[in-house]
């Protein structure tokens, strides 16, 4: 990633557990730990990447009155060599500069050779009692079991769009803009489920709008993504089995350049959500406050119909998704599945 794309991420770090979003589970622990002075000697941080891990660490470190000098930083997919872990188990019995504690945090840890790890256990099952450990992952089954249960285990969620959507707004606020509701859908949709990636599409938006109005237009224009038009209008020829429709609709979102992983992704959005119109009253409501008025009402007329929009439809898409990397045309894994499935 980028310099550019990184400075909302900088600049809109957690500097404290309070300002931390969608990990609630986790900080409530780390404070009561603290509180009662029931200090681990390692832990271990996994779950997606960009939702909070090393900045949770690095939290972590500051409760703790850690100095920057004796908060050690280690990225494993780097330094994955014994050799590596040698100098660490070196440098472990030197006394903290100016701190109570000194912390090691190694960074994408999975990625340690197996004689690495075995030498990091030693480590581990042993460290010197001014030494704290945050190993940090995005595959925690590569980790072996021996390092896991010698480990508090926290296993971080990736945010939903709820709390996506309250942390742009955040900082559009914060930065003097603002920015409308489609806009809003759209970055917390495209942002996968990462703080960091979210902050990412954000900062090329606010970087390319000139008069601080995020407008949906903007960001269609800035991601690829489709209008909303477009969705509507493929949910429609669906909704009739109307394939020549189908494909024409494809057609034109190929002419515009449109990213055909978004498509999908939106198109499998707003069938989920035409679902919960339909199964669940609960979510129907949700959904009535959360989108805007003309949109909800199109979805609630295909809900309200006895259609092709199900459950099926939504496997079909998602294995063309699957597919689209090994398809010479990343379209021509979408028309297929589209078809078949209209076929049936």
């Amino acid at each position: 990633m980028s310099d550019q794309s990184q400075v909302l991420y900088r600049k809109y770090r957690p500097q404290s557990f309070s300002q931390v979003f969608g990990q609630d589970h986790i900080v409530k622990v780390l404070k009561g730990s603290l509180e009662l002075k029931k200090i681990g000697h390692a832990y271990l941080f996994s779950g997606p990447r960009g939702t909070g891990k090393t900045t949770m660490a690095r939290l972590f470190a500051k409760e703790l009155n850690c100095s920057e000098t004796d908060i050690i930083e280690i990225d494993a997919a780097s330094n994955r060599g014994i050799d590596d872990i040698r100098q660490l188990r070196e440098g472990v019995h030197s006394l903290p500069f100016s701190s109570e504690y000194k912390m090691y945090i190694i960074d994408e840890v999975h990625m340690l050779t197996k004689e690495a790890f075995n030498a990091l256990l030693k480590t581990l099952e042993e460290p010197p009692s001014h030494v704290i450990f945050v190993l940090a992952t995005t595959e925690l089954h590569k980790v072996l079991p021996t390092v896991i249960s010698r480990c508090q285990s926290f296993v971080f969620k990736s945010p939903t769009q709820t709390i996506l959507k309250e942390m742009i707004q955040g900082i559009v606020d914060k930065e003097g803009s603002t920015i409308d509701s489609g806009s809003l859908d759209l970055i917390a949709l495209l942002g996968n489920g990462s703080f960091r990636d979210t902050q990412g599409v954000l900062q090329k938006l606010m970087s390319y709008s000139k008069d601080k109005h995020i407008t949906r237009e903007e960001t269609e224009m800035v991601t690829g993504a489709p209008s909303v038009s477009l969705i509507t209008d493929m949910l429609d020829a669906v909704s009739k089995k109307d394939s020549a429709e189908v494909l024409n609709v494809l057609h034109a979102t190929e002419e515009q350049n449109i990213d055909p992983y978004i498509f999908i992704q939106m198109l499998v959005q707003s069938i989920r959500h035409i679902l919960f119109i339909r199964f669940s009253p609960q979510q129907k409501a949700h959904l009535k406050q959360q989108l805007e008025e003309e949109l909800f009402e199109t979805y609630e007329v295909l809900a309200s119909q006895k259609n092709t929009i199900n459950s099926g439809l939504l496997t079909a898409l998602l294995h063309s998704y699957q597919n689209m990397h090994v398809s010479f045309s990343k379209y021509f894994a979408l028309e297929l599945a589209l078809i078949e499935f209209l076929q049936d």
